[in-house]
């Protein structure tokens, strides 16, 4: 039998758990003890239902708060990111056993979460990819990063890097390529074929200054090809002084505008570097600070430009900065049909076969290849659309969208996977129809 003392206790107070006393609750809160007697059953049901769900929201929020499933990503993927493109399975194991040690830590509180789930099947699958015992040595842990450094001050010109530690995960990339006539493949997997004669902006961003100058390819010809591309590294305080590269036909240094090679003198510096891949063929920029890599190539008498950029990167622009053909397109006053322009040069016939030989898969690279052979008659231009698309194999982030398929110039890009969905949608569609 309770006491008095046990009972008064049930109504006035409420005794945590985890023994750290009793915890005095107001009768304004909830309608029990004296107040109770002058409650409806409304009002009582109300408070209560309130009470639920503030009790859920309270706790939701401190179980998500307490999922350290991002914190796991993180750690394998540093882990793994120096393994990229090796075979050491043995390295892969032990970062693989040291996920699921740090998941199985961390499961009684990452239950409803998806994130949590999904580690837990990759990882199953990857061990058995990598045939991976469960047992075995793990991996180093990530050394602690000292309070008074910061994520912020930690690998701030290593754009990849700074991204990884702040939000558990790698940075999303984009692609966007010049090539040819010049055809455009913007970042958003649009592919447009332009005559924009003169100086056009490829990109124009907080960090970046891409121009490209363009002369007709054949005389009366409404094609055009990239005579000059002009790529300014915009001045960033903490990492590199700003750098200007220029390349024109038959001039492909593998030096900036100033004679150097990296980002200058500043401690990131080494962030931003040059390097000649082919000689005066194809040149390699990299700029680890801004998660960017350009691609510049002359193939015949025309200069290509491809790159790989951080999203964020791509998108920090403002409402002034809005001709980028990377971004848009070309305009559509400036685009021009692949029927069009073909005067002179080469029978179509030949030109086929020709880009054939380099490209297999009958996609827009291909159909501008013939494109570029025809109207001016120069089969370097097959090199040209190879160039572009050997970049799109390294620099696209997403394989299944490589190769794209269209009827025109100004259509909207149709992926392999789309055409199928297509194809199939429409048999459907004559089924039910005769049916």
């Amino acid at each position: 039998m309770r006491t008095s003392t046990d009972s008064s206790r049930g109504v006035g107070e409420r005794k945590e758990e985890t023994g750290r006393g009793p915890i005095p609750i107001s009768s304004g809160w909830i309608g029990m003890g004296k107040s109770a007697c002058n409650t409806s059953p409304q009002q009582l049901e109300n408070t209560c239902f309130l009470l639920r769900a503030l009790f859920l929201l309270l706790f939701c929020r401190h179980a998500c708060c307490q999922c350290k499933i991002l914190r796991c990503n993180s750690d394998y993927v540093a882990a793994t990111l120096p393994l990229r493109g090796s075979s050491k399975d043995a390295a892969y194991c032990n970062a693989l056993r040291s996920y699921s040690r740090c998941t199985r830590k961390t499961s009684r509180t990452c239950r409803g979460n998806l994130v949590y789930h999904s580690a837990v099947h990759g990882i199953e699958d990857l061990m058995i990819q990598h045939n991976c015992s469960k047992e075995g040595p793990t991996a180093p842990p990530r050394p602690v990063v000292p309070s008074h450094q910061g994520i912020e001050s930690l690998d701030m010109c290593d754009y990849e890097k700074s991204f990884l530690y702040k939000h558990g995960q790698l940075p999303v990339y984009q692609h966007c390529a010049a090539f040819g006539d010049p055809h455009v493949r913007t970042f958003h997997d649009e592919f447009h074929t332009c005559r924009v004669e003169g100086a056009w902006p490829l990109l124009d961003n907080n960090y970046l200054f891409v121009q490209a100058t363009s002369y007709p390819v054949a005389k009366g010809s409404n094609a055009t090809a990239t005579g000059k591309l002009t790529i300014i590294f915009k001045n960033m305080k903490q990492c590199i002084d700003q750098k200007v590269y220029q390349a024109e036909i038959d001039n492909l240094p593998a030096a900036f505008e100033d004679g150097s090679v990296n980002g200058g003198e500043r401690p990131g510096g080494s962030s931003l570097t040059i390097r000649e891949r082919m000689s005066g063929q194809h040149v390699e920029i990299r700029a680890a600070y801004i998660g960017t890599t350009i691609a510049v190539r002359q193939a015949g008498r025309q200069l290509s430009f491809s790159i790989r950029a951080a999203e964020e990167i791509a998108r920090a622009f403002t409402d002034e900065q809005d001709l980028q053909l990377c971004v848009g397109g070309c305009p559509p006053s400036q685009r021009l049909s692949r029927s069009e322009g073909r005067r002179g040069g080469m029978a179509a016939e030949v030109a086929r076969m020709l880009c054939k030989e380099k490209l297999p898969v009958e996609d827009v690279y291909f159909q501008s290849c013939v494109f570029d052979v025809v109207t001016s008659g120069d089969a370097n231009f097959t090199l040209a659309a190879h160039g572009a698309l050997e970049d799109a194999k390294m620099f696209h982030p997403d394989a299944e969208k490589l190769h794209i398929f269209q009827t025109g110039a100004g259509c909207h890009l149709l992926s392999l996977p789309f055409l199928l969905v297509v194809v199939i949608t429409a048999n459907l569609l004559a089924v039910q129809l005769l049916c």
